[in-house]
């Protein structure tokens, strides 16, 4: 994978996490907040998962290892979750951009939410974030179904016969 192939995946990520939130948009709180026992329990805290943890590795990428997810992830509006979003979006848009093809090799280490240290390669960590957001993307398309909603497609494919 080089700079090329994963700027095009983040491109992929933003466009698939913008669709999630107009699909969300017009949830009532009682839609947004429910309870539908799910890895996260509802809509809002998995979509809060997603952009807090997209805010962490962004972190450990330049880094730094927050020891706790930040504080406004706790239960987050949706107006917060756009604007936190886009503020971590915007960042890491500057440090893709920042990389070189070397730079993808360089082993990253980083102390987990546990305190536990891992090692891994940059470019193997920033593919893993868009697959990490991709897998919950998934979870709040069955959630949305739940509550009545219709989810949009986020599928690669879709994005890139947009282009």
């Amino acid at each position: 994978m080089n700079t090329t192939g994963l700027q095009s995946f983040f491109a992929y990520n933003e466009w698939a996490n913008a669709r999630l939130l107009a699909a969300t948009a017009d949830l009532s709180n009682e839609q947004f907040t429910r309870d539908l026992q799910s890895s996260f329990r509802s809509i809002r805290d998995t979509l809060s998962h997603i952009v807090a943890v997209e805010w962490v590795w962004l972190r450990r990428w330049k880094g730094e290892s927050p020891p706790a997810l930040p504080e406004w992830a706790t239960t987050p509006s949706p107006q917060i979750l756009r604007l936190k979003l886009s503020e971590v979006e915007a960042e890491r848009s500057a440090f893709l951009v920042s990389l070189g093809e070397r730079d993808l090799q360089q082993t990253i280490t980083y102390r987990n939410l546990k305190g536990e240290e891992w090692r891994y390669l940059l470019v193997d960590l920033l593919l893993h974030l868009v697959n990490h957001s991709t897998y919950h993307r998934g979870q709040i398309a069955t959630m949305l179904r739940q509550v009545g909603a219709t989810p949009s497609p986020t599928d690669l494919l879709i994005f890139k016969d947009a282009l």
